[in-house]
C-alpha cells in the first residue's frame, strides 16, 4: 500500500469530497481518465495526488486500486468584506487535505483472503439492579416481552400504566 497527501490546498472539503466519492474503489487508471475529464477544480488535485501515490508505491496504473480517497478539513483563512455604515462582514476561505491510499491488486487478494476473528460472546440474560429487564434482554427465561422503563416513556403513557398497575 502506498499513499500520497496533499495538504493546505485552498479548496472546500465538502466540494472536494463529492469528487473523491467517485474515485474511491476504481481502477487508478479509469481515475484518472475520468478525472481528466470533470470540469472541477477537486478533480485535477486529486488526480495529481492518486499519481503522486502511484509514483511512491512504484505500481503501474493498471494494476492499483484506489482504496481510500479522504479529504479532511483543513484551516480556515478568514477574511473581512467592508459592508454599508462601516460594517464588516466575514468571509470564509476553507482549505482541506487530500489522502489517497492505493493497493495493488495482490494486495487486494492478500486482504480478501484473511478472515477477521470473530469474537464469541455469551447470550446470557442480563437484568438491572432493580429486577427490571434491560431494553431488549429479558431478566429472566420464562418471560418475552420487552419491558421499559417509565422514564423512557412518554408521561401519558408513564400515568396509564400506573394506573394498569393499580
Amino acid at each position: 500500500m502506498s499513499r500520497a497527501l496533499l495538504r493546505f490546498v485552498r479548496l472546500s472539503p465538502t466540494k472536494a469530497r463529492l469528487v473523491a466519492r467517485e474515485v474511491q474503489g476504481m481502477n487508478a487508471e479509469i481515475a484518472l481518465a475520468s478525472l481528466e475529464f470533470t470540469p472541477n477544480k477537486a478533480a485535477k488535485l486529486i488526480a495529481k495526488v492518486i499519481a503522486s501515490a502511484i509514483a511512491n508505491g512504484g505500481y503501474d496504473a493498471k494494476g492499483v486500486v484506489v482504496h481510500s480517497c479522504r479529504v479532511d478539513a483543513g484551516p480556515v483563512l478568514r477574511r473581512f468584506m467592508p459592508r454599508a455604515r462601516g460594517r464588516a462582514t466575514p468571509i470564509r476561505k476553507p482549505t482541506s487535505h487530500i489522502l489517497v491510499e492505493v493497493l495493488s491488486q495482490s494486495e487486494i487478494n492478500a486482504l480478501q483472503t484473511k478472515k477477521p476473528s470473530k469474537k464469541t460472546v455469551a447470550n446470557a440474560s442480563v437484568g438491572d439492579k432493580k429486577g427490571k429487564k434491560v431494553e431488549g434482554k429479558p431478566a429472566d427465561n420464562n418471560s418475552s416481552k420487552k419491558v421499559v422503563s417509565s422514564a423512557a416513556k412518554p408521561k401519558s403513557q408513564a400515568k396509564n400504566q400506573k394506573l394498569k398497575d393499580k
